[in-house]
């Protein structure tokens, strides 16, 4: 009974935390058949089922001979077939494609395929390659016959090949007929070769100077990209300046009977950039002018700012009267000020470069790169004063793309806004 008790607890254990009882239920903890590897029905055994024969009789099947048609040899194979289907042609004969090499004759060689280099006992030779291993170059070089005639390369071999059924193609087909000839540049294929030889020759040291090239060219891509978007930006405002100017000119010297049909034709010349663009209240209902001197939302909170600091400065009170003129000539001297408060941060920025191209091409010109700059701006050679050239060697290391500034935009901008 001791036992018995014991081999009881062994077995027996209680399920951890955390596991759940479907899980703790399928462990396997008794003394039983081990469980099966894969699921099997119980539900029917073999026992219960039935054979299902026909009584139809049995297809005969017959040991029989059978040739191969894609070779040439007549050998003769043996295999289990069906006696219906004996005598009938082997299926998998169908798989063999071949490549249509074309045929020349005596006469047409003399006249048109003839060339110095080769012989037409090579061009035979050539052409029985290439039908017995279907155009497969490698192994027509491999297999040539270099004691007998010249050494060719592979790309001989394709240009010679190419080129005679270019001209087989040209003179047997018929006038007006859509050739599709094919065309094989031996020379294109010697320089690709040749390069990706060098590609694959290439040390550790060359292949991260070539990283390095690349991640540079980026650099300077990237750089030259936001250079053009701040030349663009800086144009549109110039013109926005200059079309501002030349409006309020005309809208001087012009009756005002036709002043809305002059706003009507100029507004379209003004770029969308051009200071502030206030809405238009033209929708049935009562507005208040007050309305119409409420700033957009597109302009920002520093820009607003600035304006109301701008403003201060020149003794404008920032809510005037609003009178049909206050609030016409208080948004044009807001759109203005707006246009100006660009400019001369469009101005800080070219400033900033201009220093920083500065401070450049000093450290460049310390480390040995490039010559001094004189006082016109110029090489000494002629040349221009910030026609950067890369050094070599040593000298590539000691390129720093951004020297310390003794300013930064917001300082510049702070003197720009002083001055």
């Amino acid at each position: 009974q001791k036992k018995s008790k014991k081999s009881s607890e062994t077995l027996t254990f209680k399920r951890p935390e955390g596991m759940h009882r479907e899980v703790y239920a399928l462990l396997y903890s008794d003394k039983k058949d081990a469980p099966p590897l894969l699921p099997s029905d119980t539900t029917q055994g073999y026992r219960t089922v039935k054979a299902k024969l026909g009584s139809k009789k049995v297809r005969p099947w017959k040991w029989m001979p059978f040739t191969n048609p894609a070779r040439k040899d007549g050998a003769m194979f043996y295999h289990w077939r069906r006696a219906a289907e004996e005598g009938k042609d082997y299926p998998f004969a169908r798989f063999n494609k071949t490549v249509q090499v074309p045929v020349y004759s005596e006469q047409e060689y003399q006249m048109y395929l003839h060339d110095d280099a080769w012989t037409k006992a090579e061009t035979d030779h050539l052409f029985d390659l290439a039908r017995r291993f279907d155009l497969r170059f490698v192994v027509i070089h491999d297999r040539y016959d270099h004691q007998q005639f010249k050494k060719r390369s592979v790309e001989d071999l394709k240009e010679r090949y190419y080129h005679i059924c270019a001209k087989l193609a040209n003179i047997r087909a018929a006038p007006g007929t859509d050739l599709k000839i094919p065309v094989f540049d031996a020379g294109h294929e010697r320089r690709r070769k040749e390069q990706l030889e060098r590609l694959y020759n290439r040390t550790p040291e060359q292949v991260a100077e070539e990283e390095y090239l690349i991640q540079e060219l980026r650099k300077i891509e990237t750089r030259k990209k936001e250079r053009e978007k701040r030349t663009q930006d800086l144009q549109k405002l110039i013109t926005a300046a200059d079309t501002t100017t030349e409006q309020r000119r005309a809208e001087r010297k012009a009756p005002k009977k036709k002043l809305p049909q002059k706003k009507e034709t100029e507004k379209p010349a003004v770029p969308e950039t051009a200071g502030i663009k206030f809405p238009d209240f033209k929708s049935a209902g009562v507005t208040l002018r007050s309305q119409r001197m409420k700033l957009p939302s597109s302009v920002g909170q520093k820009k607003i700012k600035a304006l109301e600091q701008m403003l201060m400065e020149l003794g404008v009170d920032l809510n005037p009267m609003p009178t049909e003129e206050i609030v016409q000539m208080f948004n044009e001297l807001r759109s203005d000020l707006v246009l100006l408060y660009e400019l001369k941060q469009a101005f800080a920025n070219c400033e900033y470069e201009l220093q920083m191209l500065r401070h450049r091409y000093e450290a460049l010109a310390k480390a040995g790169s490039i010559g001094p700059l004189s006082a016109e701006g110029a090489h000494p050679d002629g040349q221009a004063g910030l026609g950067i050239e890369e050094g070599k060697g040593d000298a590539k290391d000691q390129i720093i793309d951004v020297v310390g500034a003794p300013l930064t935009p917001n300082s510049v901008r702070r003197k720009v806004a002083g001055a």
